[in-house]
């Protein structure tokens, strides 16, 4: 997906493992169809731009199990 999307209006959250020891993700929810994903020490830096189907299907994916124990 080569496009450019402006973030800066995005309301990111943080995953629900961020107790972790600070290795975690934030996403946002504010474009539809997409689903902006970025490491939450740097955000600042790039964000991974995933279709909203894709991105659903993942975490559907890791509810599963299908990665194994994460």
């Amino acid at each position: 997906m080569a496009e450019h999307v402006d973030l800066t209006g995005g309301r990111w959250r943080k995953s629900s493992y961020s107790n972790n020891g600070g290795d975690c993700v934030e996403f946002t929810a504010d474009f539809p169809g997409l689903v902006p994903v970025r490491d939450s020490k740097a955000p600042q830096g790039p964000a991974l731009l995933f279709r909203a189907q894709a991105w659903e299907a993942f975490i559907a994916a890791v509810r599963s199990g299908e990665f194994g124990d994460v």
